[in-house]
């Protein structure tokens, strides 16, 4: 079953609805709501955005990213489940100078099980990935976001700064990252 963590973002019942699309069997909590037996259950993780920081969540969603990359769990950051994978692992986030909003093209430059070529992303940030720890790879980019999506050496541990769950293409990556075992 995969782990849908919901962090409070505007965009969560779109990747729900994405997932009921797809039929994939899934489990739908509330990042305060959690509990081991929902990790230890789950067999990949998806961790939403967010509206507003919050110091617990957090936290709540660090401790989800160490034990995926512990217990090898297929793992997907999505805009501020990507940035707290990347600052979690080493990595940091800076306030753009522009709110990024809408549907961009992004470039996918390297092979990868969740996408290629060149996609229709829907962007909805004003933080982004600024730096990467080197075990990451890079994935794509945009012309505003270096790391659109990115992977922890070759385990199956993604983040998008993009909401895949709200464009075509994104939700192919969904699909794909759905189909990770």
């Amino acid at each position: 079953m995969l782990l849908v963590v919901d962090n409070g973002s505007v965009y969560t019942n779109s990747i729900i609805d994405c997932l009921k699309e797809i039929k994939v069997e899934y489990k739908h909590l509330s990042f305060d709501k959690i509990v081991e037996s929902d990790i230890t259950n789950s067999l990949s993780i998806i961790l939403s955005g967010r509206r507003k920081n919050d110091s617990m969540m957090n936290a709540i969603n660090s401790k989800l990213i160490r034990q995926a990359l512990g217990t090898k769990k297929p793992l997907l950051g999505i805009c501020y489940g990507a940035e707290i994978l990347a600052i979690t692992l080493g990595g940091t986030i800076k306030k753009m100078t522009q709110s990024r909003y809408g549907i961009h093209k992004i470039n996918v430059t390297e092979k990868n099980p969740l996408c290629s070529g060149i996609m229709n992303a829907f962007e909805s940030h004003s933080y982004k990935v600024a730096t990467l720890d080197p075990h990451f790879n890079k994935i794509a980019s945009s012309d505003q976001c270096k790391f659109e999506i990115f992977q922890y050496g070759n385990q199956n541990i993604f983040g998008t700064q993009f909401h895949p769950e709200m464009s075509n293409d994104g939700k192919n990556l969904l699909k794909n990252f759905t189909s990770i075992k």
